[in-house]
């Protein structure tokens, strides 16, 4: 299996030593070209800003949107889970552009600036049911976004909660998360749908592979459905060929008269 890391700015050499670590190659995506050799791609965290501008300039907009349009897996870590994101806010003036698909909204640095960057555990019941290990995973936040709402289709991975106090005020005027005993405000920060993942933390900044490991069930999962949506569909030709073919017989048989 080849994985493709979109490596225009951030930590994507990061991603591609923890794939190496489950034996799997990792292969550095730059221009939209190279999303044919690949079928499945992660979007590394970075300055969101900047890789936006990057993507511009090679005019990988266009062709990552199609990837996920094809429902080939992206994974997108902070700065990718902003790509990935149907609406962000909180973003520079003039905003940025988004790849999109992922039906939710982020808010760009939901937790604030590169000072107030931090780790913490999080519950993580998803992954430990697929991948085994601790109940917890440590999350690095990093200028981390936060997701403000998600739509029906939309699983929750992971949260974690904010003291209320703790909030920016640009987070304070929007919409607020969900609540939890009144003091505390519980940030969606993991999410899930269809062949789309979003974390707003930094597996690839942990020696815990588990998440990438996540990530390339995922991409089996929809390997095998293409294989077997093929298979049906080639099944499916093939009897509308013989049923034709028998048809052309009976047709081409001369017809006698007593």
């Amino acid at each position: 299996m080849v994985v493709g890391v979109l490596a225009l700015q951030g930590s994507f050499n990061e991603h591609i030593a923890a794939l190496r670590k489950l034996g799997v190659k990792g292969v550095e995506i730059r221009k939209p070209e190279q999303l044919e050799q690949v079928g499945s791609l992660i979007i590394p965290g970075g300055e969101s800003t900047t890789m936006a501008k990057l993507a511009e300039y090679h005019n990988l907009f266009p062709a990552l949107r199609e990837f996920v349009k094809l429902g080939k897996p992206v994974w997108g870590t902070c700065a990718g889970l902003i790509f990935l994101a149907n609406k962000a806010v909180g973003q520079k003036t003039g905003g940025q552009e988004l790849v999109g698909g992922l039906d939710c909204t982020v808010h760009r640095n939901f937790f604030g600036s590169q000072i107030q960057s931090f780790e913490t555990e999080l519950s993580v019941p998803e992954i430990t049911a697929k991948e085994g290990g601790p109940e917890t995973f440590r999350g690095v936040f990093i200028r981390a976004p936060g997701i403000l709402e998600v739509g029906p289709k939309v699983e929750v991975l992971a949260d974690y909660s904010v003291p209320s106090g703790k909030l920016l005020d640009s987070v304070s005027a929007l919409e607020a998360p969900q609540e939890n005993a009144g003091s505390e405000k519980r940030v969606i920060v993991a999410v899930k749908q269809g062949n789309l993942l979003g974390t707003a933390f930094h597996p690839e900044l942990t020696a815990d592979t588990r998440w990438h490991s996540y990530f390339l069930k995922m991409t089996n999962e929809v390997r095998a459905e293409d294989a077997s949506s093929k298979a049906s569909s080639s099944i499916s030709m093939a009897g509308g060929e013989d049923a034709s073919s028998e048809e052309q017989l009976r047709t081409d048989l001369p017809i006698y008269q007593w």
